[in-house]
C-alpha cells in the first residue's frame, strides 16, 4: 500500500443499515469550531448543550450517534467515518466504557497508516482528554461508549 492514505468506502448502505436512524446535530456555521463534553451518564452524553443518547461520534463540527454496542464493535468499518473527514483529524480519542479495552492491533495500525493517532481510554478519561485536546485547538474527534455505571458526571471545562 505504498504509504498512501486509506480512502476506501462503500457508496451504498448495507442491508442492515437501510432502516437505522441517525441523529445529526450540526453546529451553526458562525459558531466557534469548539465542542466540549459537558457530562455523561450510563445513557449518553451532553455535548455543547446537546444530549446524545447512546454511543456517539464527536466530530469537529457535528455530533453523530455511533452504531456500536460495545468495544468489540470498534472495527475498521466502524472507524471509517473518522478516516474520511476533511480536513483530516490528527487524533481520535476512543472511550471504551468503564474500562480501557484492548482493540485489535490491525484496527489501530490502519488508523496510523491513514495518519491518525488513536488514544484508547475508559470513557470518563476519554471525555477529559477530548476536552483538553479541543481546548488546545487540536484537530480531534472522539468515539465514545457510555460507561455502564449509574452515575452522572459533569466535567469541568478547561480554563
Amino acid at each position: 500500500m505504498g504509504g498512501a492514505p486509506c480512502r476506501a468506502h462503500r457508496l451504498t448502505p448495507a442491508d442492515d443499515e437501510l432502516y437505522q436512524r441517525t441523529r445529526v446535530t450540526v453546529l451553526e456555521p458562525e459558531s466557534p469550531n469548539i465542542m466540549f463534553i459537558e457530562g455523561y451518564t450510563s445513557r449518553g452524553f451532553t455535548v455543547s448543550g446537546d444530549l446524545v443518547v447512546g454511543p456517539c461520534a464527536i466530530l469537529p463540527r457535528a455530533i453523530l450517534q455511533w452504531n456500536v454496542g460495545s468495544y468489540k464493535d470498534i472495527t475498521h468499518d466502524s472507524l471509517s467515518l473518522f478516516r474520511l473527514l476533511e480536513p483530516r483529524i490528527e487524533i481520535l480519542v476512543l472511550g471504551t466504557g468503564d474500562r480501557v479495552e484492548r482493540l485489535h492491533p490491525a484496527v489501530l495500525k490502519q488508523m496510523r497508516v491513514c495518519g491518525i493517532a488513536v488514544e484508547v481510554q475508559d470513557t470518563p478519561n476519554a471525555c477529559a482528554t477530548f476536552n483538553f485536546l479541543t481546548s488546545e485547538k487540536r484537530m480531534a474527534a472522539a468515539g465514545l461508549i457510555p460507561p455502564r455505571g449509574t452515575y452522572t458526571e459533569a466535567l469541568p471545562l478547561p480554563a
